[in-house]
This record gives structure tokens, C-alpha cells and sequence, in this order.
């Protein structure tokens, strides 16, 4: 079907979209069992559970093409470019099943490290990772914290971590924009990033 048919028969309410939603639905599926059965959490799920696992997403990623039609540019086929959204609402069921039964410890912080408060105590930061767990304790929030520590260092998935934080992707990634922002004023503001270091500007 010509892309400018695939967009007319979804748009327009009728039994043509009816069809082309099913035949998008079709897709969609195909395009969810090949991300599935290409990641390794659902390798030893039986089958039921994965079909179940590639109809929601496929449930999802119809919603979703449904609702973004209009951004549609034409760059590639549009079954390639609805293909996408099988494939990644089916990553996202994945992720989300195998992490459903798991405890994620959203308040178990690490404590800082020990370098005192004095101004001499920056020359015992050499590396530039304890100088950056530093700053996390300077200058982030405990939400910022808690974010950065779970997606950036226990790597927890960021839809796992919004759906047991009840936020969105979104939100998060804002968060993440932030921490990042503040830690590389932070580490720029005591010369981590810059040319001297503040253990060379010491001496």
C-alpha cells in the first residue's frame, strides 16, 4: 500500500480504517516478535508469555502510530517508520516484565566519601569518578540523586524506573538533563574539566 493510502485509510473513520488498522496491527506484531526474540530476558519465558508479551506491545505501539500520524515526514517508507514503534514498545514490555517481580531500592543512597570540608581536601580528589560522587552530594537534590545513581549507575531501565516512580520517560530524561547540567558546572567550577586540575594549581 503507497504510503499517502496507508495515512488517508487511518485517518478517515470507516471500514477502510478498520482494514488498515488491522493490516497496521499485523505489522506490528511481526515487528514485536523480532525485537523480542532477539533479547536475551525473554530467551527462557515460555511461548505463551511471550505472545503475550508481543500482542500488548503491539496493542500499544497501534495506539501510538494512531495518535502520531501527522508527524509522518515521508523520510522513509511508512512501514518502516511504523515498524519502529513495534520494535520499541516491545523492548519496553520486555524490560518491564522481567524487572516486574524485582525490588529496586529507590532510598539505599551511598553515603559520600570522607574528604573533610576544608579546602585542602580537594587535592585528595585525584580521580576524576570520586570527584564526580562528590559533587552528587554538593549539588543535586535527593531526587536527582536517586535518578542519576539508578539509571546511570545500577542501570535500571528508564521505563521501569518511571513506571515504579510513576513519572514518565520524558520527566526523566529532564532529570537527567539537569544532573548533568549541575555536575559539569560543579566539576568545571573546581577545575576538574578545565586545564588546571586543583591539586596542579596548588603546588
Amino acid at each position: 500500500m503507497p504510503d499517502d493510502e496507508w495515512v488517508a485509510r487511518l485517518s478517515e473513520p470507516g471500514p477502510d480504517r478498520d482494514d488498515a488498522i488491522r493490516l497496521l496491527h499485523d505489522l506490528l506484531i511481526r515487528a514485536a516478535w523480532h525485537q523480542v526474540n532477539r533479547m536475551p530476558d525473554a530467551a527462557s519465558w515460555g511461548a505463551t508469555r511471550r505472545a503475550e508479551i508481543v500482542h500488548a506491545a503491539a496493542d500499544e505501539a497501534t495506539v501510538s502510530v494512531l495518535a502520531r500520524l501527522d508527524s509522518f515526514a515521508g523520510r522513509s517508507r511508512f512501514t518502516t517508520w511504523a515498524y519502529k514503534f513495534g520494535i520499541l514498545q516491545a523492548g519496553v514490555e520486555v524490560r518491564r516484565t522481567a524487572w516486574k517481580h524485582r525490588e529496586i531500592d529507590l532510598d539505599s543512597i551511598p553515603d559520600p566519601p570522607a574528604h573533610g570540608g576544608g579546602p585542602e581536601s580537594y587535592v585528595e580528589v585525584r580521580d576524576l569518578a570520586d570527584a564526580t560522587r562528590l559533587g552528587m552530594y554538593r549539588v543535586l537534590t535527593p531526587h536527582q540523586r536517586r535518578v542519576a545513581v539508578t539509571l546511570l549507575v545500577e542501570e535500571i531501565p528508564i521505563d521501569v524506573l518511571a513506571e515504579r516512580l510513576a513519572t514518565n520517560r520524558n520527566a526523566l530524561y529532564q532529570t537527567l538533563h539537569e544532573v548533568r547540567k549541575r555536575l559539569r558546572a560543579y566539576l568545571l567550577a573546581e577545575g576538574y574539566l578545565g586545564t588546571d586540575r586543583p591539586q596542579e594549581a596548588s603546588r
